[in-house]
C-alpha cells in the first residue's frame, strides 16, 4: 500500500511538473509573439521552444530576451549627466555639416541625445606602441581625475604598467576610477584589481556575473574602451589593455586603430563613462569640474559621440550605420575584424554596391575566433556577387573598426560590424564630420590594402562544398557569436 501511495505521489508530482513546464513554454511563446519582433527572429524562437523546449528555454534565457524597454539608469539621472556634457553645444543650423548628413545629426540627437561637439583635435594610432606611449604621458600629467573603462584589462606586462601608474597617481591625490567588463576580465585574478582598491582607486565591474549559469547578463557586455583625463583629454577606439596590442600574436601582428581626442569631444566620452559608472557603482558624479573649459582647435572639426547598447528603444549605432551607407555617393571603406551583419546592414551594402558606389570591405585573413571567421565567410558570397570588393588582411589579425565615406564622414570607435556589437554589447563610436580627418583615415585604409589580397569572386565561389556548408551552418549562430 505504501509503495502504491509513493508511486501515486510521484505520478501526481510528474503531472504537475509537466503542466507547469508546458505553461511556462507556452507563456514564453505568447510573450515573444506579443513583443512584435522581426518575424525572422520570432519564428525560430517559437519553433525551438515548441520542439526542443529544454534547450530552447536555456538559450532563450541567455540570448533571446528583448531588453528594448528595459532601463538600467533612470531618465532623471541620465538627463542630469547628459546636461553637463551639452553645455555650449552648437545648434545644427550653425554648423558646416555636409547636407547629406544633416538628417544623420538629427537621428543621433533624437535617438541618443548626442550633441554636436566642435573644435576637437584627433590623434590617430595604428599600433599599440604609440598608443600606450602617449597614454602614459597623458596619465602622468593628470592633476584632478583619471577615468578608465575597458572591456579587457589584462594582468600582463602592459596591464601592470598601467596599474602601477594609476596607483602612483592615486597616491598623489588624483581621483582614479576604473571600470572593467566582468566577462571580458574573467581570466584576471581578483588580486590584480584589489591592489588598485587598496591604493585608493575606485574599481567596479560592469554587470558583474556572480553565477554565470543562472543569469542572462553574460550575454550583454560592455565593449567600450574609454579613458578621460581631467576632462580635457580622452582616448577611444579598438584597443584594450593587453600585451598583444604591442607584441602581436604567435601567428602575426595585431593591427588595430585607436584615437586620442583633445577638446570638446572629450565631454561626450566623459558623459558615457559617468553613465556607465552610475550603473555599476550607483554613484552620481555630476560636478562641473568633470567638464572643464577646453580650447577650440578647429572650428570645422565637428563630431557626435554616440553610445549604444541592448537596452532602450533604438539600436542607434546600427541605424546610423545603415543610414550612412544608404546615403553614400562615391565610396564606402570598411575595416572590421568580424563581419556578421544584420539583414538591414547586409541589404544596405549590397544596394550601395549594385548602385555603383565603390564599396570595399577589409577583413582579417585569419581570425582569433574560428567560429566567427567561418560565419563571416558565409556573408562574403552575397557581397562579392553584388560587387563589393572584399580584401583579406594578411600580416596578422586586423582588429581595426573603421567606416569612412565620400571624404566627408568617418565613424570610429569600439563597434564591430556584427550582431553582437549592434544588438547585445554596450558600444561607443564617434561620427566625425570633417573632410581632412576622413582623408587621413582613407589614406590609412589604402595603405593597409598593400598588405591585403583581394578576393576573386570566381575563385571564391568555387571553394569546396564541404567548406561552404560548414560556413553556412555557423552562420545560423551569427547572433550569438
Amino acid at each position: 500500500m505504501l509503495a502504491f501511495i509513493h508511486i501515486y505521489i510521484q505520478w501526481i508530482v510528474g503531472i504537475i511538473f509537466i503542466i507547469l513546464y508546458c505553461v511556462t513554454i507556452l507563456g514564453l511563446v505568447v510573450v515573444i509573439i506579443a513583443e512584435n519582433r522581426n518575424p525572422l527572429k520570432t519564428i525560430p524562437w517559437v519553433i525551438v521552444l515548441l520542439f526542443a523546449p529544454g534547450i530552447g528555454l536555456v538559450f532563450y534565457f541567455f540570448f533571446g530576451q528583448d531588453n528594448r524597454k528595459r532601463r538600467i539608469i533612470s531618465r532623471r539621472t541620465y538627463k542630469r549627466i547628459m546636461k553637463s556634457s551639452q553645455r555650449g553645444k552648437l545648434p545644427q543650423d550653425s554648423c558646416s555639416i555636409p547636407d547629406p548628413y544633416k538628417p544623420l545629426v538629427t537621428l543621433l540627437t533624437n535617438s541618443n541625445q548626442s550633441s554636436l561637439l566642435y573644435g576637437s583635435q584627433i590623434t590617430i594610432y595604428t599600433n599599440g606602441t604609440d598608443k600606450f606611449r602617449d597614454l602614459f604621458k597623458e596619465i602622468e600629467k593628470a592633476t584632478h581625475h583619471i577615468h578608465i573603462q575597458y572591456y579587457i584589462f589584462c594582468d600582463d606586462e602592459i596591464g601592470n604598467q598601467v596599474k602601477n601608474l594609476l596607483i602612483r597617481k592615486a597616491k598623489e591625490g588624483v581621483q582614479v576610477r576604473v571600470l572593467y567588463d566582468d566577462v571580458g576580465c574573467w581570466n584576471v585574478k581578483a588580486v590584480f584589481f584589489q591592489e588598485m582598491i587598496d591604493a585608493g582607486i575606485e574599481v567596479n565591474a560592469f554587470l558583474k556575473v556572480a553565477f554565470p549559469v543562472f543569469t542572462s547578463k553574460v550575454n550583454y557586455r560592455n565593449h567600450r574602451k574609454i579613458i578621460v583625463i581631467d576632462g580635457k583629454v580622452g582616448f577611444m577606439g579598438g584597443m584594450n589593455i593587453a600585451d598583444r596590442y604591442i607584441k602581436g600574436t604567435n601567428w602575426g601582428t595585431w593591427r588595430d586603430t585607436h584615437f586620442k581626442i583633445t577638446g570638446k569631444g572629450v565631454h561626450g566620452l566623459q558623459a558615457a563613462f559617468l553613465i556607465d559608472w552610475h550603473v555599476a557603482s550607483k554613484k552620481l558624479l555630476n560636478n562641473p569640474l568633470y567638464y572643464p573649459s577646453v580650447p577650440v582647435y578647429s572650428e570645422d572639426n565637428i563630431m557626435q559621440i554616440c553610445s549604444s547598447g541592448p537596452v532602450g528603444q533604438w539600436r542607434t549605432l546600427l541605424q546610423a550605420t545603415i543610414f550612412s551607407i544608404a546615403n553614400a555617393k562615391r565610396y564606402i571603406y570598411i575595416q572590421t575584424p568580424y563581419f556578421l551583419p544584420t539583414e538591414g546592414l547586409n541589404q544596405a551594402l549590397q544596394i550601395a554596391a549594385l548602385g555603383g558606389v565603390d564599396v570595399r570591405l577589409m577583413l582579417p585573413k585569419r581570425s582569433d575566433t574560428r567560429t566567427a571567421n567561418m560565419a563571416t565567410h558565409s556573408f562574403i558570397d552575397e557581397m562579392v556577387k553584388a560587387g563589393v570588393k572584399v580584401y583579406f588582411y594578411k600580416p596578422g589579425f586586423l582588429h581595426s573598426k573603421l567606416l569612412v565615406i565620400d571624404d566627408s564622414l568617418t565613424c570610429i570607435g569600439s563597434a564591430n560590424m556584427d550582431f553582437r556589437s549592434f544588438e547585445h554589447n554596450f558600444e561607443i563610436n564617434a561620427f566625425v564630420y570633417q573632410a581632412s580627418f576622413a582623408l587621413q583615415m582613407k589614406k590609412i585604409f589604402l595603405y593597409d590594402l598593400h598588405n591585403c589580397e583581394r578576393i576573386i569572386p570566381s575563385q571564391w565561389l568555387r571553394r569546396p562544398r564541404k567548406q561552404r556548408l560548414a560556413e553556412s551552418f555557423m552562420r545560423l549562430f551569427s547572433p550569438l557569436l
